[in-house]
């Protein structure tokens, strides 16, 4: 018979807990209102705040939609920056889904989010997060690409997701995370946590050339 587990965590787990919120001597500002980016945040062990905004999205019709996320970012983050700390460092983003050359935004009701995935539904799209980080003295803009092949959806399904998980505050009207990604996403090139909302890899490795100046 097995022993009973003692719940003592190993040393090396013991050192990362106590040490996850050190990482970055700079504080971190998340000029976000989005929990998705939160969650990933706090599960990759980072330390911040969050500093809600609303900033106008609109942009220009002929700016090419790969540019579209990175440039958004930067708007929220140059907003963000009366607030900002001399010491901190503004972390914004933002996510487009993109379906033959045009950009999915989040849904203004059922019908429009029911169009957007059965447009999605058995192919590939493009999701990109864009990501600016600012301080007092440097800026830096960079966006994570991942492609999502979604399986084909009936009519069924889609009316299911809809109703149960309203994914009207999401780009390309689905969540990743959510039934959909759970049980219709067959391949993603790239990684999952930039199609949840934020290339945390690509994050990190900024922030500490952030640190290293």
């Amino acid at each position: 018979m097995r022993a009973p587990c003692s719940h003592k965590p190993c040393p090396a787990a013991a050192v990362f807990y106590q040490n996850r919120f050190h990482m970055f001597s700079r504080p971190i500002v998340l000029a976000s209102k989005s929990p998705r980016r939160s969650q990933l945040l706090r599960e990759a062990g980072f330390d911040f705040r969050i500093l809600s905004l609303d900033v106008d999205e609109d942009f220009s019709a002929d700016m090419p939609v790969e540019e579209v996320a990175e440039y958004l970012a930067r708007r929220k983050a140059l907003a963000a920056a009366p607030a900002l700390r001399p010491d901190e460092v503004i972390l914004a983003a933002d996510s487009v889904v993109i379906l033959d050359g045009e950009i999915f935004n989040k849904p203004a009701d059922y019908d429009e989010a029911f169009w957007m995935i059965r447009r999605l539904s058995g192919r590939q799209h493009t999701v990109v997060t864009g990501v600016c980080l600012l301080s007092a003295e440097r800026e830096r803009s960079f966006s994570g690409v991942s492609n999502v092949t979604f399986a084909d959806l009936s009519n069924e399904e889609i009316d299911y997701y809809i109703r149960t998980c309203q994914p009207f505050d999401k780009a390309g009207a689905y969540g990743v995370q959510e039934w959909i990604g759970l049980c219709k996403i067959t391949h993603i090139e790239g990684t999952y946590a930039n199609v949840m909302g934020l290339p945390v890899d690509k994050v990190y490795a900024a922030l500490r050339e952030f640190e290293a100046g």
